[in-house]
């Protein structure tokens, strides 16, 4: 045997065993279980083999396989342990343990995808918004020239006031219609209620003044006559004019209803509940009611304001009744039942506006605001009138002067109306 670099041969060891001939000089005695290695000293199978860095630098220039220590155990299997840099030992098998210190926080959505989402719906809530806007407000029908200027007209006064005029007519009720609810077959148009709403600035509760119909007033270029013909006369331009005359009051907004749309407005709230203060049995109203709360239907609302049955003063009663049930019919329809429920605004709006006539500057946000302050409970009472005149060939209502100057100076100022006039209504 040779040593290293001399030539000489090294001594054998003890519990080496000598080679066959033709054995390679470079094989080794095989121990039990371990795997034979190509070019180089049999590795146990429970190790890993470590390159050395110098192992690719032969002496001759030759390429040899790197030899390596040994360390470590074998993976569970056939494949070797990969070998780690520097001989650092592998890491100890089994589950790894749980990591120590508080979990990470999970992480939420972005504050800009929220953001996107909430965006998104806001658009489409306006997109929606608009076009309801847009589709309530075309449907609205418009009379010309109701609210025109004239000589010595009343200039603006605070407050927003409505001319609310409920008309008799039975444009849109068929023939079948007409016999159910009783309205006759009169032909023509007339003003069967009028009211004047005054909505303040001051933040008070509105006021609902009734107008009977069968007033004496002056109506301009026509004399004396009741309050009424002014608008078989001129319409809803001379209507306005009259009134205006005679309360000394600037009308804002103008808005009349015949019999078919109030009928399809209280339907479409679902019924209107009135507490009904004497049983009702009028044959020409086609109404026939209980005394006490019920709820009414459009047909038997129609009859219940404009039956003339009850009362030492038929038409003082009917004002009252009609003033009962516009407070009520509107409250319902400016609830958060009503308009938040799409089965019930929708319907309640295509009612409206196609039941409803408003002046042409008046659009969905008057009609919205009318209806918030209608359901703030508003202050009710009735022109004062005492005694009776012949006017327009018949029996009219003469108005108290004194008291009814007061009211409407009231209304005028934008003041409450003095406590008596309200407890003589």
């Amino acid at each position: 045997m040779r040593s290293p670099g001399d030539g000489r041969p090294l001594p054998r060891r003890n519990d080496e065993e000598p080679r066959s001939a033709g054995a390679p000089a470079h094989a080794f005695p095989q121990r039990p279980g371990a795997r034979p290695t190509s070019g180089g000293p049999p590795v146990a199978d429970d190790a890993t083999v470590v390159s050395s860095p110098m192992a690719d630098q032969s002496p001759q220039g030759g390429d040899q396989k790197p030899k390596g220590r040994v360390y470590g155990k074998q993976r569970s299997g056939s494949s070797p342990v990969r070998p780690l840099r520097g001989g650092a030992e592998s890491p100890p098998s089994g589950p790894k343990p749980p990591p120590s210190g508080p979990k990470p926080p999970r992480r939420r959505p972005r504050a800009r995808t929220v953001l996107t989402i909430i965006a998104a719906i806001l658009a489409v809530l306006l997109v929606t918004t608009v076009g309801l806007f847009f589709w309530i407000d075309g449907k609205l029908a418009g009379i010309d020239k109701v609210l025109d200027d004239y000589p010595d007209r009343p200039a603006d006064t605070p407050g927003t006031n409505w001319l609310l005029v409920g008309s008799d007519s039975r444009k849109g009720l068929s023939a079948a219609q007409r016999r159910k609810l009783a309205t006759g077959r009169s032909a023509g148009q007339r003003t069967d209620s009028m009211m004047l709403l005054h909505l303040p600035d001051t933040g008070d509760r509105p006021t609902l003044v009734s107008l009977p119909r069968d007033s004496a007033v002056t109506i301009p270029g026509k004399g004396r006559n009741k309050l009424n013909a002014a608008y078989a006369i001129g319409g809803p331009p001379l209507l306005v004019q009259t009134v205006e005359t005679v309360t000394g009051v600037h009308i804002d907004n103008y808005m009349e209803i015949g019999f078919a749309g109030f009928v399809d407005i209280v339907d479409a709230v679902g019924g209107v509940e009135i507490d009904v203060r004497a049983a009702v049995n009028d044959p020409k109203a086609g109404l026939k009611l209980k005394k006490g709360k019920q709820i009414l239907t459009g047909g038997q609302a129609l009859g219940y304001v404009r039956t003339r049955k009850g009362g030492a003063l038929p038409d003082f009663e009917r004002t009252k009744r009609q003033r009962q049930f516009l407070s009520a019919v509107v409250k319902k329809a400016a609830s958060p039942g009503v308009l938040i429920n799409p089965f019930t605004s929708l319907p309640l709006a295509s009612a409206a506006t196609e039941a409803v006539a408003v002046d042409n500057g008046t659009g969905v946000f008057d009609m919205l605001s009318l209806g918030l302050a209608m359901g703030d409970s508003p202050v009710t009472t009735v022109v004062p009138f005492g005694g009776s005149e012949i006017a327009g060939g018949g029996t009219a209502v003469k108005w108290d002067r004194t008291k009814a100057l007061a009211l409407f100076n009231a209304l005028k100022e934008d003041k409450p109306v003095p406590k008596d006039i309200l407890d003589a209504s």
